[in-house]
């Protein structure tokens, strides 16, 4: 293998999600010094030695390589590094890996979302925070439980610089976790947040009693609005339809293993938000990434009456019946205007 497509020899994920988690353990099988940091002091303790994460993807057995810690100090001078963390913390927590990692770090961003009090995506803030950073983007329909108990998943992997790119591939592919190579991280990314506020549509649909044919409806048209907003911020219409587009929302917006598309679920059986909410451990990222794509899509000038919709359903400014009717309501036109 070539230096250029010779995997890390180290890397940190930063973040001890179920996400985080699932990564981590499928880099430190192929024998990269993997470690994970962990917010919670309990989660990095018990994946130390008790080789589990309990509070984030119970069952699963990690690999003994894997080392958990809840010092950020620890992931000093790692080759790479993967950040998993919620989106909406990414600013704070951006600064404090930048503080003990190389100034050119390549950086792959795997949490989907937009920071909701600036508009911006996560490449956006890392540029902001960390200019000197080497930016990815990894997404794409994956279950983090798939993953980890290794069930075929594929997904985009963006970069601009190509080289680096496969170093990432040689880093993070396995048999069952088939990366595919891009440099269009706009389209990569936007597709990943904006799936997440479509599937909590989705699954107010279904916890409404509205039946599959409106789903369906849903996805489709809920994918013309992420594709518009995209193609307006310089993304790629053939990421769109890839894995990190399509690929992710028909996944995000049909299972009842997605935080998004299940908190839509209960939204629309009548259940209030902050009760949904107040039982989970995990983020829902598609709740504060409703408000920030609406904004995007006003400054870019694009219309997205489904996102809006959602995002006037999670602050509480319209219930979900008037939601419906206002949508179905909506001027008759030619699918693709």
């Amino acid at each position: 293998m070539s230096a250029a497509s010779s995997p890390f020899s180290s890397a940190a994920v930063i973040g001890g999600g179920a996400w985080g988690t699932a990564l981590a353990s499928l880099m430190a099988a192929k024998g990269v010094d993997t470690l994970i940091w962990a917010l919670e002091p309990a989660t990095a303790a018990a994946i130390n030695t008790r080789r589990v994460n309990e509070a984030f993807l119970p069952g699963v057995t990690l690999p003994e390589a894997l080392r958990g810690t809840a010092d950020i100090g620890a992931a000093a001078g790692r080759e790479a590094y993967l950040f998993v963390a919620p989106s909406q913390h990414a600013r704070a927590v951006l600064a404090q890996v930048k503080a003990v990692a190389p100034a050119a770090a390549p950086l792959l961003l795997c949490s989907k979302g937009i920071e909701r009090e600036s508009g911006l995506m996560l490449t956006e803030v890392l540029k902001a925070v960390w200019p000197t950073a080497q930016a990815g983007v990894l997404s794409g329909p994956s279950f983090a439980r798939d993953v980890a108990e290794g069930m075929p998943t594929a997904v985009t992997l963006a970069v601009e610089n190509q080289a680096l790119g496969r170093r990432w591939l040689a880093t993070v592919s396995a048999p069952h976790f088939r990366p595919y190579l891009s440099d269009d991280l706009i389209g990569a990314e936007l597709g990943g947040a904006v799936k997440n506020v479509l599937a909590i549509a989705a699954g107010a649909v279904i916890g409404r009693g509205l039946g599959d044919s409106a789903r369906a409806a849903l996805i489709a048209r809920g994918f013309a609005e992420v594709s518009r907003l995209a193609m307006a911020r310089g993304g790629r219409a053939e990421t769109l339809v890839g894995l990190s587009g399509l690929g992710d929302l028909i996944l995000t917006a049909t299972s009842p293993q997605s935080r998004n598309y299940s908190l839509g679920l209960e939204l629309g059986r009548g259940r209030p938000l902050e009760e949904v909410l107040g039982g989970r451990t995990s983020v829902t990222e598609g709740v504060a990434t409703a408000p920030a794509v609406v904004a995007m899509a006003k400054a870019a000038g694009v219309e997205m009456p489904i996102c809006a919709a959602v995002a006037d359903l999670v602050s509480g400014q319209r219930g979900l019946d008037e939601i419906i009717a206002a949508l179905l309501a909506r001027p008759l036109k030619a699918e693709t205007a």
